[in-house]
């Protein structure tokens, strides 16, 4: 692969070269006072902000549409919405599958820091050639003003016991990522009050640490975030900090604060075709596991999905036999009353099943059931072709049930936005 061609290391390759974010990483593990996922404008650039969330398995259906849509895409990368390492199994994942199948792409992520430290050895057996870590301080006093908490494994610290955690993991990340010859860029936020008269400490610390190149990104306010009423940096604040830190590392001037689902040349806009592909992929059903060969279905009559899981006493099992979709059986589910040892013995009835679809179900079987790795699906529809969606990685949209109506509700973009 051509490392050159990556278009926001390589200022040359800016109008020649796109790249595509997979947005399959919606948990974050700090909390930043200049950041606020849960608006979504499609009209709007800056990072955090998508339109949907995909799964390993639709990223890939998305991206295949992506490469096929958009020419010159050079680099695949993971920028959240949240953070890749407070989703690691998702982000190891998708990125297996992407050096798998597309194997001379440049694949990269953009990630806080925190939680990368175990997984560079992977990322470098999966060739992934570029990281950029977002530290906005090398300085207790100034960072811990920046962060309202970080979550490190199972514990929730305070700003300033969890900066002092979040710096040393940046820091050591930074040291093992570069013994492993992969291009580091550091983003830092000027922040006017907080950071700004710092960041120059910060670009000599990181030419010190043999980083590749630094972003010094203007603060953008976010309606909701702790420092939403700060003022936004001028330009000249803006060209002052950069000129410093020049001085130190190269500089990247050319960024456009992009979403975490963006495509395509920097700064161009997503098109409409494009987000609306990428609402198609979220909806699409989630293949946990191939080699789980089967599908179950709640049916009332065995012709349409039209049963709640509640109500179902027992399952039809389909599956593929000389690739035609066939009932292979029925299976009885087990009896009412059991509270969740109920859900837990139905999980481990259909564990076989990559899916189940049903006409509605509650919350306690839908946890117990998504924990066991089966996507349930809500659907309304002929059953023939609801399974062949399923094994076929189809979309569902047309037979998806409808029963939200408002914004707010339980739904795959809840607090990313009101999606109408």
């Amino acid at each position: 692969m051509d490392l050159s061609r990556h278009p926001c290391f390589n200022a040359k390759m800016r109008g020649i070269y796109g790249r595509v974010h997979l947005p399959v990483a919606p948990r974050c593990n700090i909390q930043c006072k200049y950041c606020n996922r849960k608006y979504d404008c499609v009209n709007e650039s800056r990072p955090g902000v998508t339109s949907a969330v995909l799964t390993p398995s639709q990223s890939m259906t998305y991206l295949d549409f992506v490469l096929e849509e958009v020419k010159n895409i050079s680099v695949v990368g993971i920028a959240g919405p949240g953070d890749p390492f407070a989703n690691p199994d998702e982000t190891m994942e998708t990125l297996t599958l992407i050096r798998e199948k597309y194997p001379e792409m440049i694949c990269c992520l953009a990630t806080n820091g925190l939680g990368i430290g175990p997984y560079i050895d992977q990322l470098a057996d999966l060739n992934i050639s570029h990281v950029t870590i977002t530290l906005n301080a090398i300085d207790a006093e100034i960072g811990q003003k920046i962060y309202s908490y970080i979550r490190y494994g199972k514990k929730l610290l305070s700003p300033k016991k969890g900066f002092d955690i979040l710096l040393e993991k940046q820091l050591e990340a930074i040291v093992r990522l570069k013994e492993k010859g992969i291009t580091t860029k550091i983003n830092s936020i000027i922040i006017p009050g907080i950071n700004e008269h710092h960041i120059p400490a910060v670009a000599e610390k990181m030419s010190e640490m043999g980083v590749d190149i630094l972003n010094c990104i203007p603060f953008y306010p976010n309606k909701g975030a702790a420092f939403a009423n700060l003022e936004e940096p001028s330009k000249e604040m803006v060209a002052e900090i950069r000129k410093k830190a020049a001085q130190f590392i190269p500089q990247m001037m050319h960024c456009k604060r992009c979403r975490a689902d963006a495509v395509g040349i920097l700064g161009e806009s997503n098109s409409s075709i494009i987000m609306d592909k990428l609402q198609e992929c979220a909806e699409l059903p989630e293949i946990q596991n191939d080699a789980r060969p089967y599908v179950a279905v709640a049916s009332l009559e065995g012709v349409l999905v039209n049963q709640k899981l509640g109500k179902a006493k027992e399952l039809l099992i389909y599956g593929k036999e000389n690739e035609e979709i066939t009932l292979i059986e029925t299976r009885k589910t087990p009896e009412p009353g059991g509270g969740l040892k109920r859900w837990e013995e139905l999980g481990a009835l259909i564990g076989d099943c990559r899916a189940l679809l049903v006409a509605g179900l509650g919350d306690n079987p839908r946890r117990v059931l998504k924990q066991k790795g089966i996507d349930i699906l809500e659907v309304d529809g002929l059953i023939e072709e609801a399974v062949a969606a399923v094994f076929e990685g189809h979309s569902m949209n047309f037979m998806m049930r409808r029963d939200i109506k408002a914004c707010n509700k339980q739904h795959p973009m809840a607090g990313m936005g009101c999606m109408g």
